[in-house]
């Protein structure tokens, strides 16, 4: 019986009886590499204002398999995305290209996340696009001031940057009708 690959990260899944004498290459590959990888694997990706295409290729190691992928590289406008497979799989996206711009991290030929410029996000691709891994932000301790605050709900559009929030105050967002919420024991988005 011919190998076959897992489904999300293509891991060489050895047939019954094969590779005799030579299948701890395979496991090495599998288990030193590609899964490691895909649990503390940090990668550059250079951008350029035009789609990125990244992959998880079977049983070898590929960009997409990394669990941090820090985006890199001049942006002159606002289109650019970095294509993943439609695998399903956890990213922490970090965008530090330079121009200002945002980058959309998306399945081929769907909506993704919009990742803004200098912002790292957790995102994750449920086997069809790719969404955000979090949807509720809470304040904790007792009081004070939170300085810096990056929020971002795809499908609602809050979008809340940089603004200052108090645990009894008021956040005010940019956005297509929502004026502002309410900072006390949590956010829920």
């Amino acid at each position: 019986m011919p190998s076959t690959y897992s489904p999300s990260l293509k891991l060489e899944l050895i047939g019954t009886g094969d590779q005799s004498g030579t299948w701890g290459t395979t496991t090495n590959t599998n288990l030193g590499t590609l899964i490691e990888q895909a649990i503390s694997g940090v990668v550059t990706q250079a951008m350029a204002d035009a789609n990125q295409t990244i992959t998880i290729p079977n049983g070898a190691t590929g960009v997409a398999r990394n669990m941090f992928i820090e985006m890199t590289g001049a942006l002159t406008f606002s289109t650019t995305s970095l294509v993943v497979p439609a695998n399903k799989k956890l990213y922490f996206i970090y965008n530090n290209t330079t121009g200002g711009f945002a980058v959309t991290v998306k399945v081929s030929g769907l909506t993704g996340v919009s990742v803004p410029n200098g912002q790292r996000l957790a995102l994750v691709c449920n086997g069809t696009d790719v969404v955000n891994a979090t949807s509720y932000v809470t304040t904790t301790g007792g009081g004070g001031t939170v300085t810096s605050v990056a929020v971002q709900a795809i499908g609602t559009g809050i979008k809340v940057t940089n603004s200052p929030i108090t645990t009894n105050g008021t956040i005010y967002v940019e956005n297509k009708g929502v004026t502002k919420l309410n900072a006390g024991a949590g956010i829920g988005l």
